[in-house]
Formats: structure tokens, sequence, C-alpha cells
């Protein structure tokens, strides 16, 4: 009898485990698109103004001026706070891809390639490259925290 329950233990921790390696294996699909709505122009442009967004760039490098030697483009660090009901303005990412942290808050954003709204938590990273369009709106009662790193070309370009 301790001979079964040694082994009983040990096939449910090996399931355990399995199912752990499973679990984590599965494609992360918060902050994303779902692969059934992504469509070429599903959403037109939209002309809203920024409303209650703070963008404080943090800190930037000329790439130019780098090993790389990237002319003509700026690595830039930024903050953006969204107030409740604040709107990031419609803007592309064409010619300037950037990675979005949700430092805190939930946010949701409407990309032209895809059919539905996507939300965003507190944790999530959304890579933004070409073929992204898209605005942002905080929905929520909490103030949104986003952290971006982007490579500017136009150091005019004041898009968020």
């Amino acid at each position: 009898m301790f001979t079964h329950l040694t082994s009983s233990r040990a096939v449910w921790a090996g399931l355990a485990i399995a199912g752990a390696l499973v679990v984590s294996a599965q494609p992360a699909l918060a902050g994303e698109c779902p692969a059934d709505k992504i469509k070429p122009n599903a959403r037109q442009m939209v002309d809203y103004k920024p409303v209650g967004v703070t963008d404080v760039t943090l800190g930037s490098i000329d790439l130019g001026k780098q090993p790389a030697n990237i002319r003509d483009r700026e690595l830039r660090f930024r903050k953006l706070t969204i107030e409740p009901g604040g709107i990031v303005p419609w803007h592309s990412h064409d010619d300037r891809p950037a990675l979005i942290f949700v430092q805190q808050g939930e946010i949701v954003e409407y990309a032209s390639n895809c059919v539905d709204p996507i939300v965003h938590k507190a944790g999530d990273l959304r890579p933004e490259v070409y073929g992204t369009s898209h605005w942002w709106k905080n929905l929520g009662k909490e103030t949104v925290v986003l952290y971006v790193g982007d490579v500017r070309k136009d150091p005019h370009d004041h898009n968020m």
C-alpha cells in the first residue's frame, strides 16, 4: 500500500508538471487581436484629438551616432499617462516601430486590422510595427500608465 501511495504521488506530480507545461506553451492572447478577427482595413481612420493624455519623453538616443549607424533615426523612451475617458489619437506605425508596456490600468485599442477592440491590461506588452494604425481609449475609472519605446525618423513627429 505504501508503494501504491508513493506511485500515486509520483503520477500526480508528473501530471501537474505536464499540465503546467501545456498551459505555459499556449500562446498569450492578452492584448492581441484574435486570429479570426484580423482583417485588413477593418477600421477606418478617425480624427480624434488627444484627450486627457500626458506624453513625457524620458530619454532618447540619436542612432546615427551609435555603432549601428542608423542615420536619421532616434530611439526614444516615453511615459504616457491617460486619464479616464482619455484618448490617444489615431496614428500609424508604418515608419515608427514601437513597444508599448501597460504598467497600470486597462486601455482599449481600436486597430485598423482588427474587427474587435483589443483590451490591454497591466503587464501586457504590445508590439507596434509596419501595418499597425490605431487609436486608444481609457474606458475605465483608473488612470492608465504606458511606457513606450519607439524608433522615430522625424524629430518633429509628435504622434503618440
